[in-house]
């Protein structure tokens, strides 16, 4: 059987806004926290869990709080690679279509409870039927099997190349079989993770504590003796507690980090997102204008990159014509600015088209983007598009965009591993491809992409390559994810993630 990367799960993995307190009363790391200073980490995310059931965990800035808990199978270190944790070992199959996991055998949850293969398999058929909104992690899983106490067998219904990452990410994580689908985890997690939950000194909606957990497999992962999660939506809140020193570490945008500079807190860069239109009616069903791929293309050429970074993201980012991020494999530096700024092309595009009178583009409103699309309007407007900004979204934005409500969309989204982005805007089980467009050619290349194994980043190429020259969406930058934190703590960034995971932060050398 095919090890994991590395034996020994190494302490830089977590990511989140942080906070630094010396522990009350300055005695001595709680439980397990091996070589911790006496210290409460205090962690500033900007929403609250919802539901602690692991099911419902999300992904990014959502799957923070889960770690403190939840162990998951596999670790995801800072720079991406997969490492051991809760299991040990794993291979494929020849076909890549059975996925064999070694589990280790000395670990307990909370609740005292065993984790073992009959765990790992009720948290993945849980996880499955659970309708959290991550469940398509794990849509090509056919069947788990326990194969003894210590060996569990994932049997697919294709190939999957995202599979060994989604277990390491909201479909990866364990908690006690004997709580999970309960009442009681929805407000109380049970997991075997580094720390358990302090119920009585939390406040739904304003903090959550956690301590050290004694006894934990692992007691390197437990830097600090206390967590705390504090929840701080607004921006200005977060920037004014890093400033003042109620928090260590938070996530900050580009109007606020000059006062954070100021006050010579650090700066850790990260591009996750992009931000652009999704011209989603790529058939023309609702605007048959955006079914001819001039009209997409001259959309395309209407943009000046390099200026709207610097007008809405004071140059935090970098501007780019290809929805794939760098890290996912896919990326290609000839698409990079493989759509230049040209009006008179854009205009030349429309009237080859047929459009020389204009064309006209519906999208909704965005909240927190109204420079962005005050901008994109305009400089649509220059080459004769006329873009109609409609109501904001609401929560109800999946329902509508499966609904086809929207012809398109400008959004920010999350550039992941190649079959991550692709089931996200490209396939036709994708969120952002509502009205199922899929040239034969393209399911071709995607086919191929799924059946490659370690190849998929490179061979994702072709698709990017694909949806940049028919210009199924028209971004215009990768947002720089601008995270600070003081001296008090070192933090480590993760790939593809906004924040970092929560084995990145230790005491300060």
């Amino acid at each position: 059987m095919k090890p994991g990367p590395k034996a020994a799960v190494g302490a830089a993995a977590l990511g989140v806004s942080l906070v630094l307190t010396s522990c009350a009363g300055g005695g001595e790391p709680a439980g397990g926290a091996a070589n911790a200073a006496a210290t409460t980490l205090t962690l500033g995310t900007i929403q609250d869990v919802r539901s602690w059931d692991p099911a419902q965990a999300h992904v990014g800035h959502g799957l923070q709080p889960y770690q403190a808990v939840y162990d998951s199978l596999i670790l995801r270190e800072p720079d991406g690679t997969l490492s051991p944790m809760l299991a040990t070992e794993w291979s494929y199959n020849s076909e890549n279509t059975v996925l064999t996991m070694d589990l280790r055998d000395d670990v307990t949850f909370s609740d005292g409870e065993a984790f073992d293969a009959e765990a790992a398999k009720a948290n993945l058929d849980h996880f499955r039927e659970a309708n959290g909104p991550q469940m398509a992690q794990l849509k090509t899983v056919k069947e788990v099997k326990v194969v003894d106490e210590d060996t569990i067998e994932i049997d697919l219904t294709e190939p999957e190349p995202a599979m060994e990452y989604f277990l390491s990410q909201a479909a990866g994580l364990m908690g006690s079989p004997a709580a999970i689908g309960t009442e009681a985890i929805v407000t109380e997690p049970v997991g075997s993770g580094p720390y358990v939950m302090d119920k009585a000194s939390s406040v739904k909606e304003s903090q959550t504590l956690f301590n050290a957990r004694e006894g934990y497999w692992n007691p390197e992962l437990q830097k600090f003796s206390k967590l705390s999660f504090k929840i701080m939506t607004d921006v200005t809140a977060r920037t004014n507690a890093l400033v003042s020193g109620q928090v260590d570490a938070t996530i900050l945008d580009p109007k606020n980090a000059k006062q954070a500079e100021a006050a010579n807190m650090t700066l850790e860069t990260n591009e996750v997102d992009w931000q652009g239109l999704l011209l989603l009616d790529r058939d023309g069903t609702k605007n048959e204008a955006l079914k001819d791929v001039r009209v997409r293309q001259a959309i395309n050429y209407a943009f000046d990159r390099e200026t709207i970074l610097d007008q809405v993201m004071m140059g935090q980012g970098t501007a780019t014509s290809q929805p794939f991020g760098k890290a996912s494999g896919a990326w290609s530096e000839e698409l990079e600015n493989y759509y230049t700024y040209n009006p008179q092309k854009a205009k030349e595009l429309l009237k080859e088209a047929g459009y020389e009178n204009g064309v006209t583009v519906d999208i909704p409103g965005v909240q927190n983007f109204e420079t962005q699309l005050s901008v994109v309007k305009q400089q649509l407007a220059d080459v004769g598009i006329t873009l109609n900004i409609g109501a904001a979204i609401t929560s109800t934005l999946t329902s509508d965009v499966a609904a086809q409500k929207y012809t398109s969309l400008f959004f920010s989204l999350f550039q992941g591993e190649p079959t991550v982005a692709i089931d996200q805007i490209i396939s036709t089980d994708a969120l952002y491809n509502p009205f199922k467009t899929m040239p034969p050619e393209l399911q071709a290349e995607i086919d191929q992409v799924r059946a490659g194994g370690d190849k998929a980043g490179e061979l994702a190429q072709e698709v990017n390559k694909y949806v940049v020259e028919n210009a199924w969406f028209a971004p215009l930058f990768r947002v720089n994810q601008m995270y600070f934190h003081n001296d008090k703590v070192d933090v480590v960034p993760q790939i593809q993630q906004a924040v970092p995971s929560i084995y990145n932060y230790s005491p300060a050398k």
